[in-house]
């Protein structure tokens, strides 16, 4: 391959490791395996990340900042706030439907992180980015409806991120989109009653 600067390579490989660990898994996937799916050589790699560790962070951040993108930019200005917050909810529901294996994904990393002695921080990095990324949203609702929740900004970030993380594990294991439906309706009034002031 021609040469590419350092940071758009990070980046190839960051979506090759993405393409790899959803097809294959976690602790199935190798850097040369990643190497591979990327089109490059293993030198490549090593030039771009000191270890796999570094590169999973990266995938993390990609994968939270790409869902975190998606639905920031699609939560407009309902009738109500609750069209508001259950418009933001459904476009980052969209995504799992389309793409549940990029979800799943996001598990056996939080697995892969728990069990392998010294990656434990990944894990917490990811829920981390996970409560600060509910919070940004959050934020950017009450913004635009001129709202001063009831509960702190970081208290409804943490509850909207638990209810998703495990609503959504639940809809992989059960595929049930009815209850799923029911419950992203009831997460929604749940959040508009901690937003609203």
């Amino acid at each position: 391959m021609g040469r590419m600067p350092s940071a758009e390579r990070r980046r190839q490989l960051v979506e090759a490791a993405i393409r790899a660990m959803t097809r294959d898994g976690v602790a199935r996937t190798t850097t040369r395996s990643i190497c591979a799916e990327a089109g490059v050589s293993l030198s490549v790699f090593h030039y771009c990340f000191e270890s796999k560790q570094a590169l999973l962070e990266a995938a993390i951040e990609a994968i939270n900042a790409n869902y975190v993108a998606r639905v920031m930019s699609a939560v407009e200005p309902g009738a109500t706030l609750r069209e508001t917050v259950r418009g933001a909810l459904q476009s980052y529901w969209d995504h799992v439907t389309a793409r549940p294996g990029e979800h799943m994904l996001t598990y056996d990393l939080t697995q892969y992180a728990l069990r392998e002695p010294g990656f434990e921080h990944l894990a917490r990095a990811q829920y981390e980015q996970y409560a600060l990324s509910a919070s940004a949203l959050v934020e950017q609702v009450r913004a635009m409806r001129g709202l001063e929740p009831r509960v702190p900004v970081e208290t409804v970030a943490r509850y909207l991120a638990a209810a998703i993380d495990g609503l959504t594990l639940q809809f992989l294991v059960l595929s049930d989109e009815k209850t799923a439906t029911d419950l992203l309706d009831l997460t929604a009034d749940q959040l508009v009653s901690l937003i609203e002031g």
